[in-house]
């Protein structure tokens, strides 16, 4: 199995690069050294033939053959560390060479040995940069032995053999000792190598697992034991509506509120071996808008196995509930659709009878007297009833939306206007138009629009009896959307009753039936819009409403090819026919 150094040379491209640098600056240097030995040996700049360095010649030539054969060779072979370690060892034999011929340990050329090992330090590993400088101390040791006992010619001027033994061990110890230090530099190279390569692995780790959790479409959220959070993806971004960066470092606690009952019944679970349970809360966005979610709780393990924080995920689950309480809304909707044709029928059918009888006796009942006053309350009571009946009839029954290009802000100053001359408003009372000079223009149903800001701007009125402020605001909200809001200084209401708010007969602050804002619920949806509540007892709501920029006109084409009939309608039809 290859070592990793070797893994290393061979898939980087630069290496190749490098070689072909060594081979060419090998031949280049001898070129330099064989022409300043030249000038040298000449003593002036007038060059002669005599004085040429025959034996760096023939080392040059070699060189140049070598040189062919390493280009040939780096082109078919794969391991350059293999061709790295041939071209070393054959440079030190030819170094060995050199020394020699041209004086053997008195020749200047013994400090190529040392230039050799300080190269090889950069190309090898530490143990075949010190294996190279032993195999040049011991070619030292065999040509001074070789020298000594005649069997090579001595070229060098006569040693004592003492002084030959020092010159001899100095050298190779001078060598060796370069060797040491250019191992420690190779050492410190591929220990280098090596850190850049796991830093970049771990970089590739690091990238990958950010692009996991990115596209995890559930919210995660991981924090310390303490609650501090380290991870915020987008999908957690964009079910809360924060930005990332405005909750890193945060605490857990203030975007979820207090969990710790949640967390401990998480952990106690993951310590039991049962599966963690599910929880869920209420966020409000930065733009005021409740977000339901469903999240759950599990820890984290660092690489020692030991808890080291907490892995939050959750899901947006506002729309889930939403269908739900549509479902249950039909659902109430059907049953009440049992009684309605008899209700339409024996209701309204003897009320109306009932009014002309009492509109007749109250022509021959004298004024100011309790007979006459009886019978205005008959006739006040017989008007709310029939605007209950009428009203649940338009809930049940709603009319087509007719889309049209609609200016909002007209809509809203129109119904204001027809608000502040109604027999509801108190000289306490303070209508604020806030919806600006823009001209915002919709697709929508005008008469529908103005019944919905009429249907909010009363029920505001009525949940301020003593007086008070209605403040009604118009503005764009994100994703191609107009945003208007109603805010009052009202009595405000529990949680319990804004989530019943919209059900048609909830129970109803203003003393109402209720199906003023489920047919504003209606309609909102109608227009493909949304519609939020935010209310504090003693201290007012705010209604937001949502609506699409955009033609929706294919919603009613839709309707039509689907030849959706409610069991209601059909209830009300059979109890018109009668």
């Amino acid at each position: 199995m290859p070592s990793l150094d070797e893994n290393i040379v061979s898939a980087n491209p630069k290496m190749m690069q490098s070689i072909q640098t060594l081979i060419i600056g090998r031949l280049m240097v001898i070129f330099v050294l064989m022409v300043t030995i030249w000038i040298w040996n000449s003593g002036r700049l007038q060059l002669s033939w005599e004085r040429f360095p025959q034996g760096l010649f023939l080392i040059f030539l070699i060189s140049v053959g070598l040189t062919i054969v390493y280009f040939f060779l780096l082109r078919l072979n794969s391991n350059y560390l293999f061709q790295i370690s041939i071209q070393f060892v054959l440079d030190s034999l030819l170094v060995s060479w050199l020394v020699w011929r041209s004086g053997d340990f008195s020749s200047p050329y013994i400090t190529l040995y040392i230039v050799l090992v300080s190269v090889a330090s950069y190309f090898l590993r530490p143990l075949p940069t010190l294996l190279l400088s032993v195999f040049c101390g011991l070619q030292m040791i065999v040509i001074s032995v070789l020298a000594f006992f005649g069997w090579i010619e001595f070229t060098g001027a006569e040693q004592a053999t003492g002084k030959l033994v020092q010159i001899v061990s100095f050298n190779i110890v001078g060598v060796l000792v370069v060797g040491l230090l250019a191992s420690r530099l190779a050492d410190r190279r591929t220990s280098g190598e090596e850190l850049k390569e796991t830093a970049k692995s771990l970089a590739n780790l690091r990238l990958l697992h950010e692009r996991i959790i990115e596209s995890i479409r559930s919210g995660l959220i991981t924090t310390d034991l303490e609650g501090t959070i380290y991870t915020f993806n987008a999908a957690a971004a964009e079910i809360t509506g924060f930005r990332s960066d405005d909750f890193r470092g945060g605490s857990i606690f203030r975007l979820f509120g207090d969990i710790k009952e949640p967390i401990r019944m998480s952990l106690e679970a993951a310590e039991a071996g049962e599966q963690s349970p599910r929880f869920e809360t209420d966020l409000q966005t930065p733009d005021g808008f409740a977000v339901r979610i469903g999240y759950s709780i599990s820890k984290l393990f660092s690489e020692t196995n030991e808890a080291s924080g907490l892995i939050i995920t959750f899901q947006d689950l506002t729309d889930i509930r939403s269908m739900e309480d549509s479902i249950r809304r039909k659902d109430r909707l059907a049953a009440v659709g049992r009684v309605a044709a008899g209700l339409a029928h024996e209701i309204r059918n003897p009320l109306g009878a009932m009014r002309g009888a009492i509109q007749v006796m109250e022509t021959t009942a004298a004024p100011d007297t309790p007979q006459a006053s009886l019978m205005e309350i008959i006739l006040k009571e017989s008007d709310r009833l029939n605007s209950i009946i009428t009203n649940f009839l338009n809930y049940a029954r709603p009319a087509a939306v007719d889309f049209a290009d609609t200016n909002v802000g007209d809509a809203i100053r129109e119904v204001l206007y027809l608000m502040k001359h109604s027999p509801d408003i108190l000289p306490t009372h303070e209508l604020i138009d806030d919806s600006g000079s823009e001209e915002i223009v919709i697709p929508a149903d005008s008469t529908q629009l103005k019944q919905i800001f009429w249907n909010l701007a009363r029920n505001a009125v009525q949940a301020m009896p003593d007086g008070g402020k209605l403040t009604v605001g118009l503005g764009h909200a994100e994703s191609g959307r107009v945003r208007i809001t109603f805010t009052d200084t009202g009595r405000g209401m529990s949680q319990e009753q804004v989530e019943q708010l919209f059900e048609p007969f909830a129970n109803s602050t203003t003393g109402g039936t209720g199906l003023g804002l489920s047919i504003v619920y209606q309609i909102v949806k109608d227009h493909n819009g949304a519609i939020n509540v935010r209310s504090t007892e003693g201290v007012g709501t705010t209604i937001t409403i949502e609506l699409p920029k955009e033609n929706r006109a294919a919603l009613r084409s839709e309707r039509a090819e689907t030849g959706k009939t409610s069991e209601l309608t059909k209830f009300l039809n059979v109890a018109d026919s009668e």
